[in-house]
């Protein structure tokens, strides 16, 4: 039970939200956490369920979206260790806005909504700090909004695989070499888009001689030139 409470502490600690706490305010919060797993695939909660509490990402990532009512899904984001999910319907008492899914086997820890109402009458400085998350994650979603409203499938790839580059890429004499974060699919999800788009797209870069792929694999050759493409 110990070796629980220890492992669950070191989640929380690692969290984006709760990393400035100490160690005696972060084991308050353990007793009142549990471990939840889900494998690749399995929903952690569905868009319109009824808020039951705060989840955090120990391990694997999860993708956050929402599906039109023709079925088509558009992806918010995709989030790993230390995020934190449904921040704002634990306070506001309303449903989930969004659905969220396991992209790999994923581990994360829960606090169900009383219990961090409870620790944030204790600990007011929490809520602050979710407001400042909440704040982040609006942002985000404004930032989508002006990408699908005012840019091409062609800006919204390039602007991604340029992020890829700075942030995972890793360099060659040949180039810049990226992983895509899903299929072309789960790509076209992502740029509010279908997945014929992305492979035209993909397919019109290559021609151009600014990339070279292979299933999800991307070979950047030039990445100012890419970014320039941007323009």
């Amino acid at each position: 039970m110990s070796h629980g409470r220890i492992q669950i502490t070191e989640v929380l600690k690692q969290s984006q939200l709760l990393s400035s706490f100490s160690d005696p305010e972060l084991s308050q919060l353990a007793v009142r956490t549990v471990r939840r797993q889900f494998t690749a695939g399995e929903m952690l909660f569905s868009e319109g369920d009824p808020c039951k509490g705060l989840h955090i990402i120990a391990r694997g990532k999860v993708r956050i979206f929402k599906t039109s009512a023709g079925g088509r899904e558009q992806v918010l984001a995709v989030e790993g260790p230390g995020a934190t999910v449904a921040e704002l319907p634990v306070f506001d008492g309303g449903p989930y806005p969004a659905s969220v899914v396991a992209v790999d086997d994923t581990e994360v820890a829960f606090i169900s909504q009383r219990d961090l109402r409870d620790y944030c009458l204790e600990h007011p400085e929490v809520a602050l700090k979710m407001l400042a998350v909440v704040g982040a994650r609006l942002r985000r979603l404004v930032g989508i909004i002006e990408e699908l409203s005012f840019t091409t499938i062609r800006q919204r790839l390039v602007a991604l695989l340029v992020r890829l580059a700075e942030t995972e890429g890793q360099a060659s004499d040949l180039g810049i070499t990226v992983q895509l974060p899903g299929s072309h699919q789960e790509l076209a999800n992502q740029l509010g888009t279908v997945r014929e788009l992305v492979s035209r797209n993909l397919t019109r870069l290559q021609a151009e001689g600014l990339i070279e792929f292979s299933a999800r694999q991307i070979l950047i050759k030039d990445h100012k030139m890419l970014a320039a493409a941007l323009q």
